[in-house]
């Protein structure tokens, strides 16, 4: 058999343009790692990480298990695309090796099998059957595309993506692949249908095929026996070799783009499952494996309906999706990487499992102003401290702010007997958090060495804050090995549970607000939920916990303006409102002070809330 046919030239191509730039990107990418990263992947190869690996590719690039839970039919919009195409990929390499006996063949017979082999589907072993369900399956996963493109509100997104050029050229090849490769395949079948020729059935010798017959499957050979009785024999003659050529053109110009466009993500999500499974993270300093996660990037949309930004404050041009599309193309700019609350409700959403915060970090600190040596100077010798115990607490900049928040905590330690170390009552020294967030890493590290000293220097052992945003800080960047880092949250819970503190209960019905530090930040949604339960009824919001809504006032957005927060500060304020309950608690002073400015029922810290149920006691 002559395999050789011009039509392939543009699948050929393209297929080896692209097998280039995944080389040069991967392997100068995989380079660029730290010496330390890349034994950390060899090393993972023969454990359970590579099994675990496998399993998520097939569960996520594949299955798109994710993606379902968001919505079924764009679930399936998505599945249809990744599994059936590698499904239908599969098929054909399986049917060329069968009918050449497992000879060697070139590539392209693979793909354009029913050209070279005009099987029999009444007589094979279903190969045609299965081609042709898959490729119904992903026929209707472009149905349901372009309906999203048009109504997009009906497959769970009330938004979809902004694309750029690459991505309209690469969206446009890829819809038109498909109903190439049935016209194809089914004009091939047509023309067998009407002329007859030369035919193959598994096991058998190849066969005449007289007309009337045709061949492939239900789709192909249906659709193929509609062109033969409607089109003349000279247009169904000469239409064939065409839409071959129109098939490979797409494969062709699909793969040239995609290397531009966001379906990078469908190869560069299988190493970076990889290179994540073995342990590599992103951090503060931007470095290579920041490639294989903003390449990873699919575009899909799905993070930009959680962003408050959008959908309260009406800013819709710096969502992650935005953030990491201008970042690998190099246009990102200050005011789209500093407009993000860093609130990690975008990080719950994305099915990629992309480190989005991380990666928004380390664009600030690439631009930060370098910090003097002798610019936190003042802070060395410091000490503003009382008291003496083992039990330290570090209000935070944001609770000495809130005085009720203090007084309360005073109420609670002394209630409960504890003697407690207080580390910044009348004052001290920021967490070094706010900096952080704002890039300046350098000067955050001078003012966690200054609170780490100070806490050794007491020997406090177990260290508890009012503040997420402080306990955030304290458990992911400084070095307190020995030292327990607890929020008042859990605390206040372990002294209720150990009977240290009393309690009565009232009748006052609640609604909390997950702290976004707290919550998905810091994974504490319990305690706050059982100390609640101590002293009232809880009256869950629709959002909450891994899906609660951010207060707007993050210190992580150092962009937005006041009229922007306030305006977030509302929608959350209006949800609380509709619970019916009658007061919001919150665990974080910073949301506190948000809700309370945009709403019109009391909110509390839930510090509050337990020093008023002490016997005998009002929180002032």
């Amino acid at each position: 058999m002559e395999h050789f046919r011009l039509f392939v030239l543009p699948f050929w191509v393209g297929a080896g343009f692209l097998l280039v730039v995944l080389l040069y990107k991967y392997i100068s990418w995989f380079i660029g790692l730290a010496p330390a990263e890349r034994k950390m992947f060899w090393r993972s190869l023969p454990t359970r990480a590579t099994w675990k690996s496998v399993c998520e590719i097939g569960s996520e690039s594949l299955l798109h298990r994710k993606i379902w839970r968001t919505n079924p039919l764009l679930g399936y919009m998505h599945t249809s695309f990744a599994l059936g195409w590698f499904l239908l990929i599969l098929t054909g390499w399986i049917e060329t090796l069968v009918y050449f006996k497992g000879h060697n063949v070139p590539l392209y017979v693979d793909i354009f099998f029913s050209y070279y082999v005009h099987p029999i589907f009444e007589r094979n072993f279903n190969f045609s059957l299965i081609k042709d369900a898959l490729l119904l399956l992903i026929l209707i996963g472009i149905g349901l595309a372009l309906f999203k493109r048009i109504r997009s509100q009906a497959m769970g997104m009330r938004r979809t993506t902004k694309h750029v050029l690459g991505d309209r050229i690469a969206l446009t090849a890829l819809w038109f692949i498909f109903p190439a490769r049935l016209l194809a395949e089914s004009f091939t079948s047509g023309v067998l249908w009407k002329f007859g020729g030369i035919g193959w059935a598994l096991g058998d010798q190849v066969h005449i095929i007289p007309p009337g017959i045709g061949g492939g499957s239900f789709l192909t050979n249906t659709t193929g026996e509609l062109l033969a009785n409607t089109l003349p024999n000279s247009l169904l003659i000469h239409g064939e070799l065409p839409m071959w050529w129109f098939y490979s053109i797409s494969l062709g110009v699909f793969f040239f783009a995609l290397p531009f466009s966001r379906y990078m993500h469908i190869f560069t999500e299988i190493p970076l499952i990889f290179l994540r499974n073995a342990g590599i993270r992103s951090g503060v300093q931007e470095k290579s494996y920041d490639h294989f996660q903003i390449e990873a990037c699919s575009r899909c949309g799905i993070c930009i309906d959680p962003c408050q930004l959008q959908s309260a404050a009406g800013i819709d041009n710096v969502q992650s999706v935005y953030f990491l599309r201008d970042r690998r193309y190099g246009h990102l700019t200050d005011a789209v990487a500093d407009n993000c609350l860093l609130c990690g409700r975008c990080v719950v959403a994305c099915p990629v499992g992309i480190e989005l915060g991380t990666l928004r970090l380390n664009s600030r600190a690439k631009n930060a102003v370098a910090c003097a040596p002798d610019r936190y100077n003042y802070i060395k010798g410091l000490d503003h401290s009382e008291g003496e115990g083992k039990v330290g607490y570090f209000a935070g900049c944001m609770t000495l702010l809130s005085p009720k928040i203090l007084r309360s905590m005073e109420q609670i330690f002394k209630a409960s007997g504890e003697q407690v170390w207080w580390a910044d009552k009348d004052g001290g020294v920021c967490c070094g958090r706010p900096l952080k967030l704002s890039g300046e890493i350098e000067a955050a590290r001078r003012m966690m060495d200054y609170n780490t000293e100070l806490f050794r220097k007491h020997g406090i052992r177990t260290l508890v804050t009012s503040c997420p945003i402080c306990l955030k800080v304290f458990r992911e960047d400084y070095r307190l090995d020995g030292i327990e880092v607890l929020h008042h949250s859990e605390y206040i819970q372990r002294l209720i549970t150990a009977g240290k503190l009393k309690l009565h209960p009232g009748t006052e019905v609640f609604t909390y607000h997950d702290p976004c530090e707290l919550g998905r930040g810091s994974g504490i949604y319990e305690a706050p939920r059982e100390v609640i339960g101590a002293i009232g009824e809880l009256r869950e919001v629709a959002e909450n916990r891994e899906h609660a809504l951010c207060c707007g006032s993050s210190l992580g957005n150092i962009a937005i303006s006041d009229d922007g927060q306030r305006r977030i500060g509302q929608s959350v304020a209006d949800t609380f409102a509709a619970t019916g309950a009658g007061s919001v608690v919150t665990a974080c002073p910073l949301c506190k002070k948000a809700i309370a400015r945009s709403g019109t029922l009391p909110v509390y810290d839930l510090a509050e809330i337990v020093a008023q149920a002490l016997p005998g006691r009002q929180a002032s």
